[in-house]
């Protein structure tokens, strides 16, 4: 997960990955848990996709598969991942 997650990084403002990474080390992770915070909810959403049933993933099929991911990442702050840990 942490190689998914700096290659994220690595697409620069192509993705919300690397904005949300340095807004989580400006409200206090350092970042190495930032990339942990960012990991699980990448874990959440593959897990999510692959539980899927046959009849969701139809009624999901052409949707942007990467939305629910960035708009969690987005709700994710720094106090919520330290009270879940």
């Amino acid at each position: 997960m942490h190689a998914v997650v700096e290659n994220q990084i690595a697409e620069g403002d192509q993705l919300p990955v690397r904005r949300i990474l340095l807004r989580l080390m400006a409200e206090g992770l350092d970042r190495h848990q930032a990339i942990h915070a960012i990991a699980s909810v990448l874990a959440g959403h593959i897990h999510e996709k692959l539980s899927e049933t046959s009849a969701e993933a139809d009624r999901n099929a052409g949707a942007d598969i990467n939305a629910p991911y960035f708009a969690e990442l987005e709700r994710l702050t720094a106090k919520a991942w330290l009270r879940s840990g």
